[in-house]
């Protein structure tokens, strides 16, 4: 039935050997092996683009005057808002008590790690003398020279470190109990001892099971304001500047709305993939994938308001600069992009009204990857035609990306999905415990 939150006839054993088995009995499969060392073979691009990048300097990239930020900076932003996903889908619907979080959770949490350690890349790359990157924290030195804090740029290590280790410790504390169950199930003593180091003790006593409860209780109201608080950092790197579209205030709900859009749909191009080849269709059952269809409507209706508040502003607010840079990203040479955003985006994911598309699994994937390429156009959109043609017309000047450019870009995803397959063969990609715990209530029901 597409409303259950896990299939019928399961038991606490049944639902413990089927997810330990993956990562404990299951074979290394041709299609594992294939998928890893393709993920690896970009990650390589990534390591040749950016030795070149270290001995070159920036200057490899596409950026000039006055498109300062190019690649770089549209990347960072599109990859924290895939990450947003996981932590809304742990964190937020654990404190809400939604129960059909528990399938998807865990690999969403690791999903946003794996996007974090990319979206922090480009930053460090981005500052030309990556090797002072620590620069910008404020650590005491000799001459007292501190970063400049009216700076959002120094706001943003803050909010993407903090996010990135709370949300690190929001999925290991998660994954405790499952390591637990692989130690004691694993038939070698690496394996044992691997999984024994990484259980930290765990017995499942009373007095264990009461501190695991409120860490991750506590862990979740921590990461709650920061999927509000990061992507709000992120979009003051743009919105405190005089940049015309740029200079908004719609920019801190706009973006959280966007990554969280941007997110849903990078866990849904992961999931339905992932339950088909592992066999996972009575644990992430078609209400789940209904849900996540149903939050990336909302958000995209959100995000749509957005882009009508964009226009309706740069009008009524009658700047001159402001309604020039509107008509150039309508008409201008890059309409093309803007045009594709607003289709994919906005009028494509509209289909999610109907429930003959949000059952059909499909066209589900077919749409959640698309707007992962609308919310990368949006990011592209943003950053270049707000700068390429900016107040003085002698200092206009086109954008456009090199091969190191997107040898960088293809190179992260190579990274996100080598440490997703990782992930996927060596931890339980869904919580064993929680699964449980659904067929303490489905046997109750």
């Amino acid at each position: 039935m597409s409303h259950e939150v896990i299939g019928p006839g399961h038991t606490y054993a049944t639902v413990t050997d089927k997810i330990s088995s993956i990562v404990l009995t299951r074979k290394w499969s041709l299609h594992w092996l294939a998928g890893f060392g393709f993920a690896f073979l970009l990650v390589m691009l990534l390591m040749v683009a950016t030795t070149y990048l270290f001995v070159e300097g920036i200057g490899i990239w596409g950026v000039n005057v006055p498109v300062a930020w190019g690649f770089a900076i549209i990347n960072f932003v599109w990859w924290i808002g895939i990450g947003h996903a996981g932590t809304l889908i742990s964190a937020i619907l654990l404190l809400l008590r939604q129960e059909w979080r528990t399938s998807i959770n865990r690999f969403a949490e690791a999903m946003t790690l794996f996007a974090v350690a990319c979206a922090g890349l480009f930053p460090l790359l981005h500052l030309g003398r990556p090797w002072f990157a620590y620069w910008l924290i404020p650590y005491p030195n000799t001459m007292d020279i501190w970063p400049q804090f009216r700076s959002p740029l120094v706001w943003d290590v803050f909010a993407v470190s903090t996010y990135g280790t709370v949300s690190f410790l929001f999925w290991f504390v998660g994954l405790i109990p499952a390591l637990a169950s692989l130690r004691d199930r694993s038939s070698s003593r690496f394996g044992r001892v691997i999984y024994g180091i990484l259980a930290m003790g765990w017995r499942g006593s009373a007095i264990h099971w009461h501190r695991y409860d409120m860490a991750y209780l506590l862990l979740a109201g921590l990461a709650t304001p920061l999927v509000v608080s990061v992507h709000t950092v992120v979009s003051f790197d743009f919105a405190i500047s005089i940049v015309p579209g740029w200079h908004t205030t719609i920019f801190p709900p706009y973006f959280v709305a966007g990554a969280i859009y941007s997110g849903f749909a990078m866990v849904m191009v992961l999931a339905i993939p992932i339950r088909a080849v592992y066999g996972l269709e009575d644990f992430i059952t078609l209400r789940h994938l209904q849900n996540m269809a149903k939050v990336m409507l909302a958000t995209g209706l959100i995000v749509a308001y957005g882009y009508m508040m964009e226009n309706f502003m740069s009008w009524y607010s009658a700047d001159q600069y402001d309604r020039y840079m509107t008509l150039n990203r309508w008409t201008g040479p890059y309409g093309p992009a803007y045009w594709g955003l607003i289709l994919i985006n906005i009028v494509i994911p509209q289909a999610l009204w109907f429930n003959r598309v949000r059952t059909n699994v499909l066209s589900l994937w077919l749409i959640a990857f698309a707007v992962n390429i609308g919310m990368w156009l949006e990011r592209f959109v943003i950053v270049v035609t707000s700068l390429h043609r900016d107040f003085l017309p002698s200092a206009w000047n086109m954008y456009y990306p090199t091969f190191w450019d997107w040898s960088t870009y293809i190179g992260t995803i190579g990274l996100f999905f080598a440490l997703l397959f990782l992930f996927l063969r060596f931890l339980p990609m869904i919580s064993i415990f929680e699964m449980r715990t659904l067929v303490e209530k489905t046997e109750a029901q």
